[in-house]
């Protein structure tokens, strides 16, 4: 899959559609990657700079 790259507003907006407020598992991140093709690490960075916690990874990435 070829991944968008999409600035932080966008990416507010779909984890607000998504109901991602505080914190987001690591299976949703992947989950919301391919459902809308947004690179993993581009939402790791806006969690980061957001405070949004990454819980239970999988890979250990976030």
């Amino acid at each position: 899959m070829q991944y968008i790259h999409m600035n932080n507003e966008e990416i507010r907006s779909i984890l607000e559609k998504e109901g991602i407020i505080k914190e987001l598992s690591c299976a949703k991140a992947f989950e919301i990657s391919e459902k809308y093709g947004i690179s993993k690490s581009d939402i790791a960075k806006y969690c980061n700079k957001q405070n949004i916690k990454i819980r239970a990874c999988q890979l250990g990435c976030f």
